[in-house]
């Protein structure tokens, strides 16, 4: 299980630093895009799915990860995006 805190997350940049450091610990990696993010949810960057992830604060990262984002033929917001890739990559995440 790991927690990531979502107070600090204000943009896609400060989310991949916010998953890298609840993942590996400071200054830890987590990806830097969502290419590299479902790299890394394959394995071999300090976690292996399935695991479950606590998002805190999620609702003020819902609000700032609103931009909408190109997936396959529609577009959606980040956020949602994002829970699709760890939901597809055995990833189980509470929100809270």
């Amino acid at each position: 299980m790991f927690t990531l805190d979502g107070r600090h997350i204000v943009d896609e940049d400060t989310f991949y630093c916010a998953i890298g450091e609840a993942i590996n610990g400071p200054g830890g990696y987590f990806g830097w895009n969502l290419d590299a993010l479902d790299d890394c949810l394959r394995g071999g960057w300090g976690a292996n799915t399935p695991f479950t992830l606590h998002w805190d604060s999620s609702a003020e990262a819902r609000a700032r990860l609103a931009e909408r984002v190109p997936a396959g033929d529609r577009e959606v917001a980040l956020f949602d995006l994002l829970l699709e890739i760890f939901e597809e990559r055995g990833v189980r995440v509470l929100l809270r």
